[in-house]
């Protein structure tokens, strides 16, 4: 499913949207709320994009998407937090907060940060 979620602002050029692609398992319960998380983050930081939402079956799929767990967030094709040494797979997935808790969803500051950073790579 892909959907097109434009900045709250101004109007912006038709090629100008982010591609974010949103990876998931349905066995991960997590999904939903990082969902929300990153529409959330998309308002706030007042951009467009074109949001791919996929569900990965199987670890075939995992393997050919490049996918390392539930959920996974690619802004422009990159990881809002990759992996060095990544292991492709259907599991979910653990995300370490800045004060070095573990969470199985990826903070929003490190959402926003992506979407920020892929946005001043294309001014």
């Amino acid at each position: 499913m892909s959907v097109t979620l434009p900045s709250a602002g101004k109007t912006e050029e038709a090629g100008s949207a982010l591609k974010i692609t949103f990876l998931y398992s349905e066995d991960c319960p997590s999904h939903g709320e990082a969902l929300r998380r990153l529409r959330r983050s998309i308002e706030m930081e007042d951009v467009r994009a074109d949001v791919d939402i996929v569900r990965v079956d199987t670890d075939e799929d995992a393997k050919k998407l490049k996918f390392v767990g539930s959920p996974t967030i690619l802004v422009n094709g990159h990881d809002i937090d990759p992996s060095a040494n990544p292991y492709y797979a259907l599991t979910c997935r653990a995300y370490t907060l800045e004060d070095g808790r573990i969470s199985p969803l990826p903070p929003e500051a490190m959402i926003r940060r992506a979407l920020r950073e892929a946005k001043a790579k294309e001014q």
